[in-house]
């Protein structure tokens, strides 16, 4: 749903001073300039991290440390005093500010929904920021944390002034009120974390400078909050946020800005030696109700704390007691062990900890090792019986290789158990995923009941930090006014006997319906990938659904080009091309314009290589169904088929009967191009990989419902689109132009006939702190290559982010009222909310724009829009 709103401007402040094209069949086209050219301009300078060549092809569809014991430590000498400063009112980043919200949206049913927002009060006093150097320098945030805790634990009553600091664990420290010097050394003894390297623990004596750095005026954080300030204050945020985060970094296991722990619900196995961990995301937000605490509810995959020997019988899913591991299982029991941190268990009291760095080769009966400089040699069976008096059982297991790579420590598995709290970084399995969504996923009530209950157990009333701070958290869920949008009228084809549709609770079907363009379909293939479909079934699904586009609307055939093609899995590449082959000899040079692929259920890489290969190399739409749907075909999942088919070959299922009768705001009126913008990044632990950037944009007008698509390879993990415009040398051309915005803007052109003379840019994917520095650069893009293609040429544009991965959930205010929510519990279709939990000053709202059962709402930050 679009939300387009009547605005009712609010009170004005106070003067302040300034402070794919949807393919066809065939074969991809390049696009050719369709606009007059201007004068060559000098090669664009791409950013540091630089982008690769476009790569992609034009794609239709929708496509604790322990503490010293002993005397109190003296405190050092004092130091020189630091320089007195104040953290004034911010300015403008860049000299660039988002647009602020011109009013409050009217349109729509009124209601009430309740957000997961806490109202946070302040107090009316100035916070203090220091600066913390730590010698020796330490990188551990958790070490660094301890230190700092030992020190308030022996100076609190003395040197500190029954101050309570927080510590960001890395250069900062904050206090309410100034400590009773400005800058002071200190002296902490603290023994060793057991850093898992094999050398014994023993006491470091840590210096500790603290030296007063700025003071932050929570005045100007009010004035933002009231709207008579236009820049946030980061700074005073942040020490508040830190503040609040201080007794949580104490408690649980902190991963980002989440907090995780196996007390706050039992642990789920996922699998493979993994399990779930239930925690909590902690955020604290300016908003137009004041401060706010967003509290949501997370879940992350952690190895399970097992006896070694167990996590390997999981990771091969067999008992390892009894033979010796092969190779290939040896190389894959070393993958999942790498860096994990295991403790001893074959000495008593003591509980050593090491970190794994490989498994040996041999088994543990053939290791023997120097045991001096003589190079006498001793068999780690041998060793561990009169050392430890311990015997190995598992002798044919391999031993686990700890602490220094240069001389490795041979550990027994049977004499390891995994260390609790490591969070495992590395890709989970499609079983894991499946485990780890049925943890996550709950009902609407349940997690609104979890996020309350969470909210009880942090005890924030008696957080000791909290209350040096005077920062009070209510315990109850924002009630939000909201507004429900109404749904759109779709258009369907006049042929059906349903020619218009209004969508109920955000649903409806294709029953007596036709779609209004479809799409054609003369030569068509299916390639069965599955062993458990005979030809005869998957011949009955083919027909089945090739009878289902043809009462969808759509022109298409019923027979294949040729008989349906099994093949394995492994042969993917090679069946593929050897189906385009064969139909290309058959239709005497005419090409396939649709391949349909049966896949098993569980098909790992193949979906991927499929689509890889039919796009990039054979230049063929496809569509993928999986075996399970073939076995059980029911009407609903082939209509669904048949719209994405529809699309794909470039038909239009339906379009808003506004957009036909020209009452769309600010798109109706003149030629709109909408675009689409998102980067997807490699996935934690690729390093090479490069980041793939796709954009898509409207080829119809003023339907708005067609869509043409590019898809380019970029710098690993940059999120700047690097080919939205972009220019370069050619040794018989000269300087060329291009760029993914300009090739899309000329398509739009040949397909309307008109120029756009309006751009709304949406932008998946970007995080708040990343606003300002995509805004700045993709606009400039933008810009640029609307001025590449015809001098003075530069229609309005609108940028809006539009992001997934915020952790603002919105319930219905009474479970009891069915009519409030859809049949899941959740919140209705269309449900709007701009105001209290929104920015203070910016354009921003949440949409829930569509039903289902585990329903996402959008946040939308309007970051600018050039006068129409």
């Amino acid at each position: 749903m679009l939300e387009v709103l009547e605005m009712t401007p609010p009170p004005p402040p106070p003067p302040q001073p300034r402070r794919h094209q949807p393919r066809g069949g065939g074969r991809k086209q390049p696009l050719q300039s369709s606009v007059a050219q201007p004068k060559a301009e000098a090669p664009q300078q791409p950013p540091p991290d630089g982008g690769k060549r476009c790569a992609g092809k034009r794609r239709g569809g929708r496509g604790r440390a322990r503490p010293a014991e002993g005397p109190r430590p003296a405190p050092g000498p004092a130091v020189e005093p630091a320089t007195r400063a104040v953290i004034g009112p911010p300015v403008p980043s860049k000299g660039l500010s988002f647009c602020r919200r011109p009013g409050f949206g009217t349109v729509g049913a009124r209601c009430v929904v309740k957000a997961n927002h806490f109202l946070a009060e302040i107090p009316d006093k100035d916070l203090t920021q220091y600066d913390v150097k730590i010698t020796p320098e330490v990188t551990s945030r958790c070490v660094n944390r301890a230190i700092i805790a030992e020190l308030v634990r022996l100076y609190r009553e003395s040197d500190l002034g029954m101050r309570l600091p927080a510590y960001d664990g890395r250069k900062s420290l904050y206090t309410a009120g100034a400590l009773p010097f400005d800058a002071r050394e200190f002296v902490v003894r603290l023994t060793d974390e057991d850093s898992g390297t094999g050398v014994p623990p023993r006491e470091r004596e840590y210096r500790v400078v603290i030296k007063f750095a700025a003071r932050a005026d929570l005045h100007h954080l009010r004035q933002f909050i009231a709207g008579r300030q236009a820049d946030a204050p980061q700074e005073a945020v942040q020490v508040l946020d830190i503040v609040l985060r201080e007794l949580a970094s104490q408690r649980y296991v902190a991963i980002g800005r989440s907090f995780y722990s196996p007390d706050i619900r039992r642990p789920q196995r996922l699998g493979d030696g993994l399990q779930s961990w239930c925690g909590f995301y902690q955020s604290l937000r300016p908003t137009q109700m004041g401060l706010s605490l967003n509290i949501d509810m997370s879940s992350t995959a952690f190895i399970e704390a097992l006896p070694v020997i167990d996590f390997v019988a999981q990771i091969l899913g067999k008992d390892v007691m009894s033979r010796p591991l092969s190779d290939a299982n040896r190389i894959k029991i070393k993958k999942a062990l790498r860096g994990v941190k295991v403790e001893v268990t074959h000495r008593e009291n003591v509980r050593r900890k090491y970190r794994i760095s490989g498994v040996t080769a041999q088994p543990t009966h053939e290791l023997i090792f120097p045991i001096d400089d003589q190079m006498n040699m001793k068999s780690v069976v041998e060793y561990f019986k009169e050392m430890y008096g311990f015997t190995i059982q598992q002798s044919h297991l391999p031993c686990l290789m700890v602490g220094n790579q240069k001389k490795a420590n041979y550990l027994p598995m049977e004499a390891c158990k995994i260390v609790e709290g490591q969070r495992y970084t590395k890709r989970l399995n499609e079983k894991q995923i499946t485990s780890l969504l049925k943890v996550t996923c709950q009902r609407p009530r349940e997690k609104e009941m979890d996020i309350l209950q969470t909210v009880h157990q942090n005890g924030y009333d008696q957080d000791p930090y909290a209350k040096e701070f005077g920062i009070n958290i209510s315990e109850k869920l924002t009630s939000v006014e909201a507004r429900v949008l109404p749904a759109p009228w779709l258009k369907y084809h006049d042929a059906g006997k349903e020619k218009e549709c209004l969508p109920q609770v955000g649903q409806w079907n294709m029953v007596n319906k036709k779609v209004i363009n479809g799409g054609k379909v003369s030569h068509w293939a299916c390639i069965n990938f599955s062993r458990s479909v005979q030809e005869t079934t998957a011949r009955g699904f083919c027909q089945e659904l090739a009878q289902m586009c043809q009462i969808s609307g759509m022109e298409f055939n019923s027979e294949p080009v040729l008989p349906i093609y099994s093949a394995r899995p492994d042969q993917v590449a090679k069946a593929l091309k050897h189906v385009y082959n064969v139909a290309l000899h058959k239709l005497k040079g005419k090409e396939l314009e649709l391949l349909l692929a049966i896949l098993p259920d569980n098909n790992g890489a193949l979906y991927g290589d499929i689509k890889r290969i039919c796009e990039t190399d054979l230049g063929l739409i496809s569509q993928c169904c999986l075996t399970k749907h073939v076995f059980k075909i029911s009407k609903q999942y082939l209509a669904n088929v048949s719209l994405k088919i529809n699309v794909k070959m470039g038909g239009r299922n339906t379009v808003l009967v506004d957009a036909l009768s020209w009452r769309i705001p600010l798109v109706s009126d003149i030629p709109t191009i909408i675009f689409g913008a998102d980067v997807t990044h490699p996935e934690t632990g690729e390093d090479s990989s490069p980041s793939i950037a796709a954009v898509v944009a409207s080829q119809d007008w003023p339907e708005v419902t067609k869509y043409a698509g590019l898809v380019c390879a970029q710098a690993h993990r940059q999120e700047l689109i690097q080919d939205l415009y972009k220019t370069w040398h050619d040794p018989q051309r000269g300087t060329v132009t291009g760029g993914m915005v300009r090739e899309l803007l000329i398509s739009f052109r040949k397909a309307t006939g008109q120029k756009p003379q309006r751009i709304i840019f949406y932008r998946d994917g970007v995080s708040e702190g990343q606003f300002y520095q995509v805004l700045l650069y993709e606009l400039d893009a933008i810009r640029k290559a609307c001025a590449s293609l015809e001098p003075n040429y530069q229609p309005p544009v609108t940028f809006v982010v539009v992001q997934k991965r915020h952790h603002t959930r919105l319930f219905a205010n009474n479970h009891k009222d069915r009519s409030s929510m859809d049949k899941s519990g959740n919140i209705l279709p269309g449900t709007v909310v701009d105001s209290k939990i929104c920015h203070p000053t910016e354009f921003d709202f949440y949409l829930c724009s569509h039903a289902g059962i585990q329903v996402r709402i959008l946040y939308w930050s309007l970051l600018t829009a050039d006068k129409y």
